[in-house]
């Protein structure tokens, strides 16, 4: 009877310890989020082309209106001092100063890799990205799979901002669809697929996925970072910042 006991608490609670987010902040339609260790504070960006920077508690450092662009992804670099911003449409990166948001340079992306069109214009293309031993990664939400063109992958392009036209390296193909958002966390990419509700945890050693955790499905999970503590903040399309600070052990 106390196994029976023990194993209907389980299954009952254990898929409720992913949905114990706190809302820390509220930015309109924010679609990703990096965290930066120099300035211990929170990039934010959004669907309106706005760059928010937050303390970790939440409260609003500065909203800057950088122009009439998609914004789907953010990354810091904070050894160079500059902001890196996925802009959907484009399937561009644009690269701003940290310090006072001004623009410095933008850099494309070619669309094919292995003569497959990998990101799509218009829409459906580049939404998180993340840096990671000078390589930018760019997640592709689409809902088809690779070798099919437009396919839901992640794309690997050199960080060199002297090149403004940058080739696909290589891709990750990692079986999912629709990944919003991703980061590095000790030497492991993240992924977050939005319409799955799912937090993925990809080795690149091993290239494969090591472990899946459900998140809430009353959320719309578009951006993903840790802090240095392993707090895990999540930028919400519905217009929410949200903080998961046990989620790594």
């Amino acid at each position: 009877m106390k196994l029976l006991l023990i194993g209907f608490i389980l299954i009952n609670f254990i898929p409720n310890i992913f949905a114990k987010e706190k809302v820390i902040a509220k930015v309109p339609e924010a679609s990703g989020i990096s965290y930066s260790k120099k300035s211990n504070t929170l990039f934010v960006v959004n669907d309106e082309g706005s760059i928010y920077e937050l303390t970790k508690k939440g409260n609003i450092l500065r909203k800057v209106k950088i122009g009439n662009y998609d914004f789907e992804g953010i990354v810091v670099d904070d050894e160079k001092e500059l902001l890196l911003v996925a802009i959907e449409g484009d399937e561009a990166i644009l690269v701003l100063s940290k310090k006072d948001m001004s623009k410095q340079k933008k850099i494309s992306i070619k669309r094919k890799f292995d003569g497959v069109k990998l990101l799509k214009k218009g829409g459906d293309g580049i939404e998180g990205l993340a840096l990671y031993n000078n390589e930018l990664y760019a997640s592709n939400q689409s809902n088809k799979k690779y070798p099919k063109a437009d396919s839901s992958v992640i794309v690997v392009i050199d960080y060199d901002l002297n090149k403004t036209k940058q080739k696909i390296k290589r891709i990750i193909n990692h079986g999912f669809k629709d990944i919003a958002g991703l980061t590095f966390y000790k030497d492991i990419l993240f992924m977050v697929s939005d319409k799955e509700s799912l937090l993925i945890q990809y080795d690149l050693k091993k290239k494969k996925v090591i472990k899946k955790d459900k998140l809430s499905k009353k959320f719309a999970q578009e951006g993903i970072t840790f802090d240095n503590k392993g707090t895990l903040f999540i930028a919400d399309d519905n217009g929410k910042i949200l903080k998961m600070k046990d989620f790594i052990k």
